[in-house]
């Protein structure tokens, strides 16, 4: 996942901890300093996770679906994740011994390095992350 999809979503969810209040997608693009539709795109795929509730609409936004100490952050990371942390594979040649091989063991290794990362966020609360914001 070599973009910025998780600091988005972290941003985002930080704000909604941080503030408490309902937070339009014009207001979160703002602060993240990047197109409104990027962030609607982010608040989907957070609502899609049920780390969000938003509302349509004149008087909508956005809020947590459940409090910042319920929310660590592989739930977020896990909801924007769709590739392996270490990048895409090669598409080698089949016919070399090495080739024919190497994706098979470059994906147990991907899967590895992704567990223990998704295991250490798993230990860092919304809330943890949040308290270091002044």
């Amino acid at each position: 996942m070599n973009n910025a999809q998780f600091a988005t979503a972290v941003h985002i969810m930080t704000m909604l901890a941080r503030t408490g209040d309902s937070l339009s997608s014009a207001y979160i693009a703002g602060s993240i300093n990047i197109n409104s539709s990027m962030v609607r795109i982010s608040l989907s795929v957070l609502s899609a996770n049920g780390l969000i509730k938003s509302k349509e609409g004149k008087g909508g936004g956005n809020i947590l679906a459940k409090a910042a100490d319920k929310i660590v952050l592989s739930d977020i990371y896990t909801a924007v994740n769709n590739a392996y942390l270490l990048g895409k594979l090669n598409s080698p040649n089949p016919e070399c011994n090495t080739g024919k091989q190497i994706n098979d063991h470059l994906t147990h290794l991907y899967r590895e390095v992704d567990r223990s990362m998704v295991k250490s966020l798993s230990t860092i609360s919304l809330a943890d992350f949040c308290s270091k914001f002044k």
